[in-house]
């Protein structure tokens, strides 16, 4: 099934303006969701909010948000007074600058967008990715939507006949931790620890990464229950794994890894080495006859 474009808008830099339409490049709709349900009689149960205070259920038109300033203690605003506080949306991803793909820490992404020309927009999109891709530079900018405004960041990636472009909505300064709050106690390596994890990580060494290759195996188990439970079946449930000795050694360990890894490497050659052996052994001769058997049969 063709992506359906969920909004458009214009990428401008400098006195450029590109016409884009914009695809969701996540599915959120493939995540398994639950209902709550009544134990007794498996009817759908309905939300209800109450009154901490006098303790009866309250109608949503009776409803108001309010901001926790202090223990208990709230300011109120209306839906008018929210939505005048919105940003006004301008269909519109300015540039602000451009800065090297790598300087943008991952730890900023948040949810991505394919951008796709729309009429009028092909030749400065082309453009653009291609520039991006050759200077291995991202754009950052700003996107006003949904009454928020937003940090993007577009950047050029492989499409179907040549450079597309994905832009990353990415999270506010604010909105993530730094590392410094997390206690890392500083601690020496060991150069023969050193050698042995790179070797292991040289091991195991890809060029690429195939997201194809990672399946998420507790959807397809619920999945595989679901399916139990629609046709009437009872639920098997597997028995966990023993987990294996904990090994305190760290070089043990290393060590381990890399036997474990150059087992089934080793094993491949020697297996075919003797599948080709067998395969040049001349034929077996049948067993001859007895001598005096042979004489008694001529008599």
């Amino acid at each position: 099934m063709a992506a359906r474009s969920i909004a458009s808008l214009t990428v401008s830099f400098g006195l450029v303006s590109i016409p884009v339409k914009l695809y969701s490049a996540t599915e959120s709709s493939r995540a398994i969701s639950f209902n709550l349900l009544h134990k007794t009689c498996g009817s759908r149960l309905k939300q209800q909010y109450f009154c901490a205070k006098e303790e009866v259920p309250v109608a949503r038109e009776d409803m108001v948000k309010g901001y926790e300033f202090a223990k208990d203690q709230y300011v109120m605003f209306t839906p008018e007074e929210l939505k005048a506080l919105e940003e006004a949306g301008t269909h519109t991803a300015e540039i602000t600058e451009f800065v090297p793909i790598e300087s943008v820490d991952p730890v900023y992404f948040d949810k991505p967008y394919y951008l796709a020309p729309d009429k009028g927009g092909a030749k400065p999109y082309a453009l653009l990715a291609r520039a991006l891709r050759e200077a291995n530079r991202c754009a950052l900018g700003r996107w006003a939507a949904r009454g928020k405004q937003y940090i993007v960041m577009i950047r050029p990636i492989e499409g179907v006949d040549g450079d597309a472009l994905v832009m990353q909505q990415l999270l506010y300064a604010a909105e993530v931790r730094s590392i410094k709050e997390i206690d890392i106690p500083k601690t020496d390596v060991k150069e023969a620890e050193l050698k042995l994890a790179q070797q292991l990580i040289e091991q195991q060494a890809s060029d690429t990464f195939d997201p194809s290759a990672y399946t998420d195996e507790v959807r397809a188990r619920i999945e595989a229950a679901i399916e139990q439970k629609i046709e009437g079946q009872e639920i098997t449930m597997a028995e966990a794994p023993e987990g294996g000795a904990q090994v305190i050694d760290l070089m043990e360990a290393l060590r381990a890894s890399l036997e474990k890894r150059a087992a089934p490497a080793k094993a491949a050659p020697a297996a075919q080495a003797e599948a080709q052996s067998a395969s040049r052994k001349p034929p077996k001769r049948a067993p001859q006859a007895d001598t005096g058997a042979r004489k008694s049969a001529r008599k």
